[in-house]
């Protein structure tokens, strides 16, 4: 009889705890897709915003020309990195060079560094993956003292002035 109990509760204990693993599982999955939908939201009306200046005959450049940045690197070299450095490219700006945690196995015209390598000075740093720009802006004041921008404050001001 008492081995009988054990044997019972042993499989009602572990069918809790593989129900629990189970349930941790998918709640971490569920965070991590919620995180990737809230990430691709933001994208997608940073772009749609963008493209409104765009037709508008407007250019993001502007934000850099009015407020005398000649010199900027971008930090984060995914899509919306690409679409600003395709920007500027030829610009009166110069992308002096690119941030990425992924710099080694990435090319581009211009230097691309780690975060953790010496930065040489700039007038400004754009960060464009701007779901992660807290974390990002806490990192990089550590290690310079000019201007850091969201892609996506640069992107409401050009198209709040020029509405």
């Amino acid at each position: 009889m008492k081995k009988g109990m054990l044997t019972g509760l042993s499989l009602l204990l572990g069918a809790s705890t593989g129900a629990a693993a189970v349930g941790l599982k998918q709640r971490k999955k569920n965070v991590a897709t919620e995180d990737l939908l809230q990430k691709m939201g933001e994208f997608y009306k940073l772009l749609l915003k963008w493209l409104e200046i765009e037709q508008k005959g407007h250019s993001i450049r502007s934000f850099f020309v009015e407020n005398g940045y000649k010199t900027i690197a971008i930090y984060g070299m995914k899509e919306l990195g690409e679409r600003l450095f395709d920007e500027l490219k030829g610009s009166e700006v110069e992308v002096k060079y690119i941030i990425d945690k992924r710099a080694d196995t990435m090319y581009a015209d211009v230097d691309i560094i780690t975060p953790e390598e010496p930065f040489e000075e700039v007038d400004a740093i754009v960060v464009t993956a701007i779901h992660y720009m807290d974390e990002i802006e806490e990192m990089l004041e550590e290690k310079v003292d000019y201007p850091i921008f969201s892609l996506k404050e640069i992107v409401d001001e050009v198209l709040e002035d020029n509405l």
